[in-house]
């Protein structure tokens, strides 16, 4: 694994997607070392927020050496970064974070990806990634589905909005079955009540599931233990049934962790 650093990225470009959503590109480094499901720590420039924002990585284009981070405006760091433009600099920690086992979708596997709100955009790189039959499942408040004409050049994509004014009415669990969608691989990313429905799905069904956790984080380097989750295990660093989801995870086999 790649040693993790603090360096200055230049914006390349932002807008916004959807009321509180935003697309920033940023030029670093990192994104060499960048995989699907991983995420970077952004700094604020406002001192008094003292700690850095974790933001999940939604693309990684090693070539041009930039990264994509569509993020939710959610408190004051946040809000700074929405602000930022072409040419500034922003300082970031990178590479943070276990990322999706691609490797274990193989080819002739019907791999099921499935975002729900602000867990989107990580699933996009994962979209882009793996080399097998892909069914992507997104999930929204409302019809302001951000990122879908993305995910539709990589697979087969389904919708449901909690209103019903786009695609399945309801979840991505109801987009699930309306649709009938088989799976042999799932991957998701989602708020806690969506992957404990995933988690027993998967479980019920015998499917091997990776889901990426979402949880506020203070340090990201898994030193303040402020982020853990339960395990089935006893974990090695601290003895006791839980887990630092900013180093051990985000992504967890569902099986696992006691969500």
């Amino acid at each position: 694994m790649a040693q993790k650093k603090k360096e200055t990225a230049r914006v390349v470009s932002q807008k916004s997607l959807a009321p509180g959503i935003f697309d920033l590109t940023v030029q670093t480094s990192l994104a060499g070392d960048a995989g699907c499901g991983q995420f970077v720590a952004v700094y604020p420039k406002d001192k008094s927020t003292l700690l850095p924002r974790p933001i999940s990585i939604c693309e990684a284009d090693r070539a041009a050496q930039t990264l994509r981070l569509v993020y939710r405006v959610a408190g004051k760091g946040t809000a700074e970064f929405s602000g930022l433009s072409a040419g500034e600099s922003v300082d970031i920690l990178g590479v943070l974070g276990n990322g999706f086992p691609v490797e274990k979708a193989q080819k002739g596997m019907t791999a099921v990806l499935l975002g729900g709100g602000i867990g989107v955009p990580p699933i996009l790189q994962l979209a882009k990634e793996l080399d097998c039959e892909k069914k992507i499942v997104v999930g929204y408040r409302d019809a302001q589905c951000f990122l879908k004409e993305d995910f539709e050049k990589c697979g087969e994509v389904y919708v449901a909005t909690e209103d019903g004014s786009e695609g399945t009415k309801g979840n991505v669990m109801d987009a699930i079955a309306a649709n009938v969608i088989k799976a042999d691989i799932i991957y998701a990313c989602g708020p806690m009540p969506m992957l404990r429905a995933i988690k027993k799905y998967a479980e019920e069904n015998n499917i091997p599931a990776y889901i990426s956790l979402e949880e506020r984080m203070a340090c990201g380097v898994g030193a303040c233990l402020g982020c853990v989750c339960k395990t089935t295990a006893v974990d090695h660093h601290s003895h006791v049934n839980n887990a630092r989801i900013c180093t051990d995870g985000p992504v967890f086999e569902a099986r696992e962790v006691d969500i």
